[in-house]
């Protein structure tokens, strides 16, 4: 009876350190009133999951805008690509369509269950499953802005203890790995941005987007960061958020120089804009979530009139709009943003965009209003042109397009 009481007590202490890995690894209220729209959304259009697939391969001077009248045909525009789960991490991409001199626009994405990646072209809701090779149990995607790649990260060995990154071609074929137990990772057309930490510190190195010629970047004596680029030769370092400790932001020169833009911050998460000219920075204060926009070349902070955890936000690629899943109420018994990461904390969104130069917010669109669902919204991505916007609701998995 002893033994096996002492078995029953490992196997459940070791259920308990693979839970914490994970969400170590993956790891406000706005005074904003809001004006839901009048269009109740009938009918949502839908991919059909029975269908048959297509297969290859096998100070502020912020305002806010609550706008007089409703966004007109929301429902029309708003799209369940897939029920998923799909991995966070979806990548918007306008090509040029074969045979043809227009553009279209393709939503890659990774099944979770499988580990396949799928393609969904928004202006005729044909999906193709591009690949089927099996990776399962992935936890993130980034992808490179063509969407030809996918680096994909997931957990193995015994408890879970070794973090593996994967390069998954979007087709199927080839395809390498990294480094083991990277700690973070980011991708650009300048190259893959890795992150390597240890009980001394952090070494960050830049290679070429196959992997090969990788070079030191910077060291630091910081142990838990989290990186990405901030424009040409600049790069973004923040201290993994938590509501338990001040954490920086900081934004890193090409020899490695630090200079800190933001903190020290309870929850701190920044996003750098794409061309570093920008970050948008979140943090906790008594309980409250609050955001602002910091202006790097000046250090300015312009506080906004909305908040949410900056992770739920996606800049458009010239830099002129932030859109954000904003909650509507955030209940007050929760640390933000850890519960949040941890699952322990669920939203009820609305999206809304955030106008760099005018600095106003304005209202996008109400999910619940259009579905009569509740949107958690994460890992939002939006196109170069600006004209789709997608999004992955964290409360069951499933992968959204809009039109904007």
């Amino acid at each position: 009876m002893r033994r096996t009481l002492i078995i029953i007590a490992a196997v459940v202490v070791l259920a308990g350190i693979g839970a914490a890995g994970y969400f170590y690894f993956f790891n406000n209220t706005a005074d904003v009133a809001v004006i839901p729209n009048a269009t109740n959304g009938e009918g949502l259009p839908i991919i059909d999951e029975t269908a048959p697939v297509t297969e290859v391969g096998e100070t502020s001077t912020t305002t806010i805008i609550s706008p007089n009248t409703p966004v007109q045909g929301a429902a029309a525009r708003l799209v369940k690509i897939s029920e998923g789960p799909v991995v966070p991490g979806a990548i918007v991409v306008n090509k040029k369509a074969a045979a043809s001199s227009t553009a279209e626009t393709r939503v890659n994405y990774v099944e979770r269950q499988s580990g396949n990646v799928y393609s969904y072209v928004t202006d005729t809701t044909a999906r193709t499953r591009t690949s089927n090779k099996t990776v399962p149990g992935i936890q993130s995607a980034s992808w490179l802005p063509d969407g030809s790649t996918a680096f994909v990260r997931y957990l193995s060995g015994e408890n879970f203890s070794t973090v593996n990154t994967y390069a998954l071609p979007a087709t199927g074929s080839g395809g390498f790995f990294l480094s083991q137990n990277l700690s973070d990772i980011a991708v650009s057309e300048a190259g893959i941005l890795t992150l390597s930490s240890g009980v001394n510190g952090s070494v960050a190195s830049l290679s070429r987007i196959d992997g090969t010629r990788p070079s030191e970047i910077f060291t630091t004596s910081l142990s838990s960061l989290r990186v990405s680029f901030a424009g040409k030769n600049q790069y973004l370092a923040f201290t993994k958020p938590s509501a338990r400790l001040d954490g920086s932001a900081f934004l890193v020169d090409s020899s490695g120089r630090f200079s800190r833009i933001a903190g020290p911050l309870s929850g701190l998460v920044a996003k750098a804009s794409p061309s570093g000219k920008w970050a948008l920075v979140s943090h906790t204060s008594g309980g409250t979530m609050r955001m602002n926009l910091i202006q790097a070349a000046t250090g300015e902070s312009i506080p906004l009139p909305v908040a949410t955890i900056a992770d739920k936000c996606v800049w458009a690629a010239d830099d002129s709009v932030i859109y954000c899943g904003i909650p509507v109420s955030p209940s007050p018994n929760f640390n933000y943003p850890d519960d949040w990461y941890q699952g322990a904390a669920h939203f009820s969104d609305r999206i809304w965009k955030i106008d760099v130069a005018g600095r106003y917010a304005q209202f996008v669109l109400d999910f619940e209003k259009e579905d009569r669902g509740s949107l958690d919204a994460t890992a939002l991505a939006i196109d170069s042109l600006n004209t789709v916007l997608v999004f992955v609701n964290k409360n069951d998995g499933s992968l959204w397009s809009y039109s904007l």
